[in-house]
């Protein structure tokens, strides 16, 4: 198994158990939309992948379920047990199929989708709410294994010498359906014939070479372990200059690195302190002593750190490599030419960045093949090549790395996008006044320009994976896009995620932090501003900036607020604050517990003070959150 697909199943497998954990809390409650728009989501990444490494079976299981769930999420068709039992079929065949890859399967011995499957699939699209006679059959036989006395008959060596019942024992699980059909049931209904199953199961078994056997009443189980001992020993793993870490652990060592960084500032706060009294004598000098041992505990611990973080940094090409083939599969499929070009392989961020940016990047080149690169036809008619360009790069800037997706399509139209969206009553019919805000609309869940979906887009969840994916990340996304010149897409990201480079700020009485990646510099507001359209505005370097509060913005108590910093956001601005108090790297906790609009995080001063950290979208926005739903 090549490394991309390693990588789909390993990814498609995490995926998989979710949708199970999600149906199983979808039958008990019914009505949750979020469980609902969770399994959707699963179904359509695993789609994704699927179908960029050609597994038909396991795309037509997925297409199929994520229609069912677009029914249940719509109101189209009920959830019912039908529906929640048709899932957890879909869920089982698409683990099934992962799971012979991951054993060495090659894609095309993987079996085709049954059809039973695609029948319940449909029954619970079309919301009928008898289950299929199948399922009934299987629960039924399923539920008089369960309850029936089996006893274990005497073996019986048939007439070639070989007790094919005690092999087929030794090799089937225990307690299975088919394995305890095998016994006779002392208590069952008459109806139930056991013995026909054995018969089939038994004749099957003796159609296969048989192996030769010293004993003739050999029950199969020294064999089986002697094979599990031949297997163990053959995967046995050679000697190597590297080893795999489970990533938990790194992060929780990265954790205690940043933890132990921390404390060293604070040590040093207090030492600085301490020296500004008088020392005599002995004290004097364990003073100077205990100032060279917290200088040395605070370089090691640096050390530490920029190792540990070292351990994690992975290049982006390891992802970016994946995305050639996806490009020209997809190219191929649409009847398009394109051509992907890519820059900054070499470019390092955090794993978990890494790991996080599969989905979007995919999501954002299928949206860019579908959406934005026109036909060959309709490009030389609009007087362009026939083939398309995609380009992808990355780079480092400051303490962040800029991943930037760009087509040579035909663009976005702001005037379209926010009248699909009134249409679907995501906004009403004053939201999204501004381009840039109608761009942000296609980040809304549910939103999409296609009248129909397909197997590639149209669906309205790809986006809304993109946003949520990088703002989990403490990212921010940003949109530019001209009608008949194309659209860019640029992802900006911290390097590494628990440090963060940050300016300490206080406004109402709160000690905040602001992403040292959008702050410029510090200028002094004056008491008054010159106002346009009602609002303030400030000339900075000859041209005029708008000035907001970031009390405001919070919805905290208005202040006195004297102190600007000039946001390097696409549309830059001054942000006006109470007071800097200085910069500081912190290790960022993520918000769990509550959600707070503009706050991404909390962190601990040098001085052990509280502080929360504004969110990098956020302040690339503009200080306001993200177009709005229609109330």
């Amino acid at each position: 198994m090549d490394d991309m697909l390693k990588d789909f199943v390993v990814e498609a497998m995490d995926l998989a158990v979710n949708v199970e954990e999600h149906l199983l809390r979808l039958e008990r409650d019914p009505n949750n939309k979020e469980t609902l728009n969770a399994v959707f989501r699963s179904f359509h990444t695993i789609k994704g992948g699927a179908g960029f490494m050609n597994l038909t079976a396991m795309v037509a299981a997925c297409h199929l379920t994520e229609n069912l769930f677009d029914a249940l999420r719509n109101g189209a068709a009920p959830v019912t047990p039908l529906a929640i039992e048709a899932a957890l079929q879909a869920s089982g065949f698409v683990a099934d199929q992962l799971t012979d890859l991951s054993n060495g399967a090659a894609p095309e011995q993987l079996a085709s989708m049954p059809d039973s499957l695609e029948r319940i699939l449909v029954d619970a699209i079309e919301g009928n709410v008898a289950a299929p006679a199948a399922v009934v059959a299987i629960a039924t036989i399923a539920a008089i294994a369960a309850i029936a006395p089996v006893a274990v008959p005497a073996s019986t060596i048939g007439a070639d010498g070989l007790d094919w019942d005690a092999m087929y024992r030794a090799v089937m699980p225990a307690g299975s359906a088919t394995a305890a059909a095998l016994a006779p049931a002392t208590s069952a209904p008459a109806t139930v014939a056991p013995a026909t199953v054995a018969a089939a199961t038994v004749a099957a078994v003796a159609a296969a070479p048989a192996p030769a056997f010293a004993n003739n009443a050999w029950d199969g189980t020294d064999r089986r372990e002697e094979k599990v001992q031949e297997f163990r020993a053959a995967s046995a793993p050679a000697k190597e200059d590297s080893i795999r870490v489970d990533a938990v652990k790194l992060d929780a060592l990265l954790e205690v690195a940043g933890e132990s960084v921390q404390a060293a500032n604070q040590a040093s706060v207090l030492l600085e302190r301490l020296l500004q009294f008088k020392f005599d004598g002995p004290a004097a000098s364990l003073m100077a002593t205990l100032t060279e041992t917290l200088e040395r505990a605070s370089r090691y611990s640096a050390e530490l750190q920029r190792a540990t973080l070292a351990t994690r940094m992975q290049p982006v090409g390891r992802l970016f490599q994946k995305f050639p083939r996806l490009v020209r599969e997809l190219a191929k499929d649409l009847g398009k030419e394109v051509e992907l070009t890519i820059e900054g392989a070499e470019t390092e961020v955090d794993r978990v960045v890494v790991d996080s940016l599969y989905d979007p990047l995919v999501h954002m080149l299928r949206n860019a093949l579908d959406h934005g690169v026109e036909s060959p036809e309709e490009r030389l008619a609009g007087g362009k090549p026939a083939k398309a360009y995609i380009s992808l790069k990355a780079w480092q800037e400051a303490n962040s790395v800029m991943i930037v997706l760009q087509d040579d399509g035909k663009g976005m139209d702001p005037v379209a996008l926010r009248k699909k969206a009134v249409e679907k009553g995501l906004i009403n019919e004053n939201g999204a006044a501004s381009d840039e805000e109608a761009y942000q609309l296609v980040f809304l869940p549910g939103f999409s320009t296609k009248e129909l979906a397909t197997s590639v887009s149209g669906r309205g969840v790809g986006m809304d994976v993109v946003k949520t994916a990088v703002e989990k990340n403490r990212g921010a996304i940003h949109i530019e896009s001209s009608l008949g010149h194309g659209t860019k897409f640029a992802i900006r990201l911290p390097i590494e995620l628990s440090i963060v480079p940050t300016m300490l700020v206080s406004t109402s009485g709160a000690a905040l932090a602001l992403p040292m990646a959008v702050v410029q510099r510090v200028v002094e507001l004056p008491e008054t501003f010159m106002m346009v359209g009602g609002a303030p505005v400030l000339k900075d370097q000859g041209r005029p900036l708008p000035v907001r509060s970031l009390a405001g913005a919070l919805g905290y108590e208005a202040c006195s607020e004297r102190v600007g910093i000039v946001v390097a956001a696409p549309q830059p601005y001054i942000l006006a604050v109470a007071a800097v108090d200085g910069t500081a790297d912190l290790v960022i906790k993520p918000m769990t517990a509550i959600t707070v609009d503009g706050i991404t995080g909390t962190a601990r001063s040098a001085e052990g003070e509280l502080v929360l950290v504004v969110g990098l979208s956020f302040l690339m926005d503009g200080c306001r959150s993200s177009v709005r739903l229609a109330a």
